[in-house]
C-alpha cells in the first residue's frame, strides 16, 4: 500500500507530459500538455501564463508610433495622413466604442481638404479604387509590426494592376467602422481597414483586415468581409495579402462586399514563412 501511494505521489508531481502530448504541443501555441505539480500546474506554466496575460494587457494599452509607420509607408511610395477618432484617450476609447467609430472634427476637416485637392477623373465614379486605413484598435503592436509590410506585399503582388491607391490614413483610437466616413469623404470604391485585434494570451500581435465596398457612414457589418489573425504565427502576411488581392479584385468587379462575397479559391497549405 505504501509503495503504491509513493508511486502515485511521484507520478502526480511530474512536470512534463508524455511524448504524445509533447508532439502535439510542438504544433500549437495553445496551452496543452502543461504537466502538473500535485494538483496544481508547474511553476513554469503559471509564470508563462502570467507573462502572456501581461503582454496582452500591454498590447491593449500600447501607443502607436505613427512617425515610424509613416516613414515605412513613404518608402513604398505612399502618401500618408494622420487622423484621430472622437475618443480623446485610451480610457474613453475602451468605455465608449461608439466614439472610436467616428472621426474628430479636426480630422474630418483635414480629410475634406485633402479630398478637395483630388479632382474627380472624367468618366469614373470614384476618386480611388482602394483606400487603406490603419487603426490601432485593441492592439497597436499588431499594426505597428505588420501593417506597413502587409501593404508593401500587396503592392508587389499588384504591380501589373492599375489600382488607384489613396492616401494611407493612420487613425489613433480607431475602430473598424472608422473606415466608413474616411472612405465616403475620399470617395473610395473600397476601403480596407487594418486594425489590431483583441489580443489573446498567445497572440498579442494579431491584425485583422476589414474590407467594405462603397463605404458610407452607417454601413452595417454584413456588408464587410474580414481576414483575421494576420501575423507570422497565424495567417502569414503574404497569404493574407494574396487573399485580400483576390477579394479586392472580386469586390471591385462585382461591386459588392460582405455576405455575398466569398473567398472561393481552392484551399492550399501554408508553410507560415514570409
Amino acid at each position: 500500500m505504501g509503495k503504491d501511494l509513493l508511486q502515485f505521489r511521484d507520478s502526480s508531481i511530474a512536470d512534463s507530459p508524455d511524448t504524445t502530448w509533447s508532439r502535439l504541443k510542438s504544433l500549437t501555441a495553445a496551452r496543452i500538455a502543461l504537466g502538473r505539480a500535485g494538483a496544481s500546474q508547474p511553476t513554469q506554466a503559471m509564470l508563462s501564463f502570467q507573462l502572456d496575460h501581461s503582454r496582452a494587457r500591454d498590447a491593449i494599452y500600447s501607443d502607436l508610433d505613427t512617425s515610424s509607420m509613416e516613414d515605412a509607408l513613404k518608402k513604398s511610395g505612399l502618401s500618408v495622413t494622420h487622423l484621430q477618432s472622437q475618443a480623446a484617450d485610451r480610457s474613453q476609447y475602451l468605455k465608449r466604442p461608439d466614439l472610436g467609430r467616428k472621426l474628430s472634427e479636426s480630422s474630418t476637416a483635414r480629410l475634406k481638404k485633402l479630398a478637395g485637392k483630388r479632382k474627380l477623373a472624367s468618366g469614373t465614379e470614384s476618386n480611388y479604387d482602394i483606400v487603406f486605413v490603419i487603426a490601432d484598435g485593441l492592439s497597436a503592436r499588431a499594426v505597428q509590426d505588420h501593417a506597413a509590410r502587409f501593404i508593401e506585399i500587396f503592392q508587389t503582388l499588384n504591380r501589373d494592376e492599375s489600382y488607384r491607391i489613396g492616401p494611407v490614413c493612420i487613425v489613433e483610437q480607431g475602430r473598424v467602422a472608422i473606415g466608413d466616413p474616411i472612405g465616403e469623404i475620399l470617395n473610395a470604391s473600397l476601403v480596407a481597414v487594418l486594425i489590431g485585434e483583441r489580443p489573446g494570451l498567445s497572440s498579442p500581435d494579431s491584425m485583422g483586415l476589414y474590407l467594405t465596398y462603397s463605404p458610407r457612414i452607417g454601413t452595417t457589418d454584413e456588408r464587410r468581409n474580414c481576414i483575421s489573425n494576420i501575423r507570422p504565427q497565424g495567417l502569414p502576411l503574404t497569404e493574407g495579402a494574396k487573399r485580400f488581392q483576390y477579394m479586392a479584385r472580386q469586390s471591385l468587379t462585382r461591386k459588392l462586399s460582405g455576405v455575398f462575397l466569398k473567398d472561393d479559391r481552392k484551399a492550399g497549405i501554408s508553410d507560415h514563412s514570409e
